[in-house]
């Protein structure tokens, strides 16, 4: 008869499932990873950026966004007037700016010889 019919064998046992303490000490474990990789370090520069937009005051040197650099003529709360060129200055939200330069560090730039000019003309 087993020709025809299959014979029946006792099936091999289910695979024991992870407690419930596993399941919830690995979320914690992912929670404290994505805690000290990622929201940390980004409120540590969120609260550096907003140290540096709220410290701008008159006569700092600054690069903003576009990588202008400019000197700063005036703060408001929200806004600031950059002076790029001594004909030319612009309004500017605060938080565009990347970061304060030293003083001085505006006289220096542009001073050097540019690569291009070094170049040869064939």
């Amino acid at each position: 008869m087993s020709f025809f019919i299959a014979d029946a064998y006792a099936a091999a046992p289910a695979a024991a499932e992870p407690s419930a303490f596993a399941n919830i000490a690995m979320l914690v474990v992912f929670m404290l990873v994505f805690y000290f990789l990622l929201w940390r370090p980004q409120q540590k520069r969120q609260k550096e950026h907003q140290a540096l937009m709220t410290g701008i005051q008159k006569g700092d040197e600054i690069v903003f966004a576009g990588g202008l650099l400019g000197k700063v003529k005036t703060v408001d709360e929200d806004y600031a007037v950059v002076e790029i060129n001594d004909n030319l200055s612009v309004k500017i939200q605060k938080a565009s700016v990347l970061a304060t330069l030293p003083t001085g560090t505006l006289k220096g730039v542009g001073t050097g010889t540019s690569t291009a000019t070094n170049l040869k003309k064939d």
